[in-house]
Order: structure tokens, then C-alpha cells, then sequence
């Protein structure tokens, strides 16, 4: 058995080019052994678990939905929004919701504080994710590529 102090695991941390999107995340299944790459299940691990920590006024990720991954999402502190086909949402501390394959969305701070979520993903093979503001697909294999016709960057048609 490994243990593992989510507080001693080092974030990583993103931001988009102009800045509007911007968070870090705490890998929890990687410090515990998970091996994302693999397509050897006992290696890659059955779900993904990531502490993610969203700064004041930013979105971490453009409006996406997946191909087949279901997505869990649990508000450890601060408030936010989140973006979903239906509108939008106020979430706030103790909140949790669920995104089924084909279901896009995106959280916001809108709060003075962190948005800190839990996420929990069941970690699919052959997973890709929509861009509906962008028109454009992400698709993992054999590389992780942002494409329409022709390779395109992460954020182009994002901010």
C-alpha cells in the first residue's frame, strides 16, 4: 500500500496565453502511481482523482465535454459558477455534480477566494473532448493534439 500527503505534492500550474484561464492542480492518482499513458489498466488506474484550485476570476478550462469520461466534482471551499448546456449554476462550498459523457461545461470563480474542487474522473480509453465555443476536437492519441482540420493550439478560439 502507498500513502501519500496531498499537501506535500507539488501543483501543477497552468495558465492561457492572455491569462483569462488560469489554475493549478494537485495530480493525487499520479503521486499515488497512476501512469496516464498506459493502456495497461492496473497501471493507469480505474478513476483519476485531482485536487484543483481556481484563482479569483478565472475559469481553469474552456467550455469542453467528453467523449466517454464521466466527470465528479466536489467544492471544497469558495464559490463559483458552472457553465453547463442547461445555463449556468451558482456552487458553493459542499456542492457536488456530475458530467456524463456529452455533457460540456466549465467552472468559474466568480468569488473573492479559491474555487477548491475535488474531481474524480473513471479515466476512459480513447477519451476526447469538445470545444462547442471553438468548434474544435482533443484528441489523445497517438499525442495529445487540439484539432478542426489542421493541429491547433489548446487555447486558439478560447479567449
Amino acid at each position: 500500500m502507498l500513502i501519500v500527503n496531498t499537501k506535500k505534492i507539488e501543483p501543477i500550474k497552468w495558465s492561457s496565453p492572455k491569462g483569462t484561464m488560469a489554475g493549478q492542480g494537485i495530480e493525487v492518482s499520479e503521486a499515488l502511481g497512476r501512469k496516464p499513458r498506459s493502456t495497461d489498466l492496473r497501471e493507469r488506474h480505474p478513476f483519476d482523482v485531482e485536487i484543483l484550485r481556481i484563482p479569483a476570476g478565472k475559469a481553469p478550462y474552456p467550455y469542453h465535454s467528453h467523449s466517454a469520461q464521466w466527470e465528479f466534482y466536489h467544492v471544497i471551499s469558495g464559490s463559483g459558477t458552472v457553465r453547463h448546456e442547461g445555463g449556468t449554476a451558482r456552487v458553493v462550498e459542499g456542492d457536488a455534480c456530475i458530467f456524463e459523457p456529452g455533457q460540456a461545461h466549465q467552472f468559474f470563480n466568480d468569488g473573492a477566494k479559491d474555487l477548491v474542487l475535488y474531481v474524480v474522473a473513471d479515466n476512459p480509453i480513447g477519451e476526447a473532448w469538445y470545444y462547442p465555443d471553438s468548434g474544435k476536437w482533443g484528441v489523445p492519441i497517438p499525442e495529445r493534439r487540439n484539432i478542426r482540420s489542421e493541429p491547433l493550439d489548446y487555447f486558439d478560439g478560447e479567449e
